[in-house]
């Protein structure tokens, strides 16, 4: 394996303190991809949305004790990953630090020929996939930096991945009947505008948690009803459906198990809004048993999955 190459660790990021939350919020909002209008009326209701939710959301990250659990979590995956790859390893961040500029720098510097770009997202949107890629290339571009660039694919349906998942859904489950449980896979939501506008995010969550029922049917597990919900909806517009909050209030099963479908990493939509603002409905309406599953992380078999797909580069 060549020593030119270096593994970046593409991701949203996460306010590393209170103080990011703003500058977390102004930098998402002002991505063409995540509000996709022109830059007149992006900066306009990217300040409605900032000024009308900023406070809530400094709020939400002191619950989480002042910060996303993200940079610490994808730190602790480098580490491991490290002791495998012998390659320089690092995290980009899309919205908070570490941003690309200063990886890439130190990559010029260091003549690194070849970056290879696993997306920390198992399923391509052009809202998280598309945004980070394109803000590695417009970088390079602007620092006279021409590394070759190579991207991991989209590893939604891939089966290793799949069991890597299952063994999280599993790990949440240990001493419990899974037959009593319904099993919850949530994807974070997004706008139908941009489904319909061709962005595949919805198609390979769909895959995704096919796969996902397959194996475990193949492997005799078996839940009270497996389902695909989505979270996170913000606004008016439409979202895709079923929204999770709607499936927790009209319950039809009081047994829940919830599992990230389109993390690899725990962040605040996993940590704060399921695990506790999403857990106190469950309890208000009195759920007999309210379980979430934790993200990769660092966990091996993820380690194995990412060393894996690095060295078939």
């Amino acid at each position: 394996m060549s020593s030119k190459q270096a593994l970046l660790l593409l991701n949203m990021g996460g306010p590393n303190t209170i103080e990011e939350v703003e500058l977390f919020l102004r930098n998402m909002f002002a991505d063409k991809n995540i509000l996709n209008m022109n830059p007149y009326k992006r900066k306009l209701v990217s300040a409605i949305i900032i000024n009308a939710r900023l406070e809530e959301v400094k709020e939400n990250y002191t619950l989480l004790g002042g910060k996303s659990p993200l940079p610490e979590l994808t730190n602790a995956l480098i580490s491991k990953l490290d002791q495998r790859l012998e390659m320089p390893i690092y995290a980009v961040m899309r919205y908070v630090p570490p941003f690309a500029d200063t990886t890439l720098e130190k990559c010029k510097e260091e003549g690194i020929e070849e970056l290879i770009l696993f997306p920390m997202y198992p399923q391509y949107s052009t809202t998280t996939t598309l945004s980070s890629i394109e803000d590695i290339e417009q970088r390079c571009a602007f620092l006279g930096y021409s590394p070759k660039i190579t991207v991991i694919e989209p590893y939604y349906d891939d089966y290793d991945y799949i069991a890597a998942s299952c063994e999280k859904i599993l790990e949440a489950m240990e001493g419990k009947d899974t037959e009593e449980y319904d099993l919850l896979l949530s994807a974070h939501g997004l706008p139908m505008s941009i489904i319909q506008a061709g962005d595949p995010y919805q198609n390979q969550v769909e895959a995704n948690a096919s796969a996902i029922k397959m194996y475990l049917h193949e492997r005799g597990i078996k839940f009270h009803n497996i389902k695909l919900v989505y979270q996170s909806k913000v606004g008016n517009d439409d979202w895709l459906e079923p929204n999770l909050l709607d499936v927790l209030r009209n319950p039809t099963h009081r047994k829940v198990l919830i599992f990230p479908i389109a993390f690899t990493i725990d962040n605040s939509e996993t940590v704060f809004e399921l695990d506790i603002e999403h857990r106190e409905i469950a309890q208000k309406i009195k759920y007999d048993d309210y379980l979430v599953a934790s993200c990769m992380n660092d966990s091996d078999t993820f380690v194995d999955f990412i060393v894996k797909k690095v060295k078939d580069v």
